[in-house]
């Protein structure tokens, strides 16, 4: 299983704890989205910054919407079925996507992809980033968490 996480809030008094985790997460600006495993290590440190970010399981479909509108190679090139096709053997980013759900492969099979997706600020705004889901749009999210990456595509 794999989670998706969504920075939400800007960096201004944050204490160092977090800004450190949140910087080993890979998540640097507001809005920057990271897909990782679901690991006991994990686990902790999106304890320590539910505050500061949305966080959900992510499915096949989600991931595969996220690779083909949001994920950048090296040098700010847009991820294509051809290149897929070439460096892992899956005909389309569908396929990969399903295949890294399901623990046959990893993002990792694909060497030039970025590991952060730059999302858009969301589409209709968000609820708001002083309360936890479902009042609020910090904190878990479970499967809900694909209705706030579908707003910010």
């Amino acid at each position: 299983m794999y989670f998706a996480v969504v920075r939400l809030r800007g960096t201004v008094g944050v204490h160092r704890k977090i800004k450190d985790t949140l910087a080993m997460l890979r998540l640097h600006k507001r809005y920057h989205c990271v897909v990782i495993p679901d690991t006991p290590s994990y686990r902790g440190m999106l304890q320590v910054v539910k505050d500061y970010v949305a966080y959900g399981e992510i499915d096949a479909e989600t991931l595969a919407m996220l690779l083909r509108l949001r994920g950048r190679l090296t040098g700010n090139k847009k991820l294509t079925d051809e290149y897929v096709k070439e460096k892992t053997g899956y005909n389309t980013i569908e396929e990969f996507a399903k295949a890294v759900i399901e623990g046959k492969a990893s993002l990792k099979d694909l060497p030039d992809l970025k590991p952060v997706f730059r999302l858009h600020p969301p589409r209709g705004g968000l609820k708001s980033i002083k309360w936890h889901y479902p009042i609020g749009s910090l904190g878990y999210h479970g499967k809900d968490i694909k209705k706030l990456l579908y707003k910010m595509r």
